[in-house]
């Protein structure tokens, strides 16, 4: 599997927060920001745009930078650094890709039983507005038939 460097947009907007249904690949199933990995020409902060503008439809005028996530695995299989964002500065109509299909969520409403096991302990953090750095290390990557399992966690807020 490798180390990988990702991205995630986390889109918000009077109060609600925009989370994408996984349609196929890597997550199907669940619901999740806006993202994926960083291509060898650009920025962080530029795959963070190109991926949400190609899973939404929505252009992020910016984005500023909410914490890095670390996910590492047991077993061995490489360690995923992740960019997490939150953008409220954005233009267009959310619209649905071929990968997923946004929806907008009251933030007391977060669908979390429905999404990746770490982030009912990060997403708060960016709610709240504070920034945040995270470790969590799992037995083993998920696949279509497993989820993994957090083995330990570790998250903290920074300035």
């Amino acid at each position: 599997m490798g180390n990988k460097i990702l991205t995630l947009c986390i889109i918000e907007k009077h109060g609600r927060i925009l989370l994408g249904m996984k349609k196929r690949g890597f997550g199907t199933g669940r619901w999740n920001g806006f993202g994926g990995k960083v291509q060898d020409d650009e920025s962080i902060e530029e795959s963070a745009k190109r991926e949400t503008f190609e899973e939404t439809g929505l252009t992020a005028r910016s984005l500023s930078q909410a914490g890095t996530i670390v996910f590492k695995f047991k077993d061995g299989t490489g360690i995923h650094e992740v960019h997490v964002f939150r953008c409220s500065d954005f233009e267009g109509e959310e619209k649905e890709s071929e990968e997923m299909k946004p929806q907008w969520f009251a933030v007391d409403q977060i669908p979390y039983e429905d999404m990746w096991p770490a982030d009912s302990y990060w997403l708060p953090y960016l709610i709240e507005g504070k920034n945040f750095k995270a470790t969590f290390i799992y037995d083993r990557p998920s696949t279509k038939e497993y989820t993994s399992q957090i083995l330990e966690k570790e998250i903290q807020e920074v300035s």
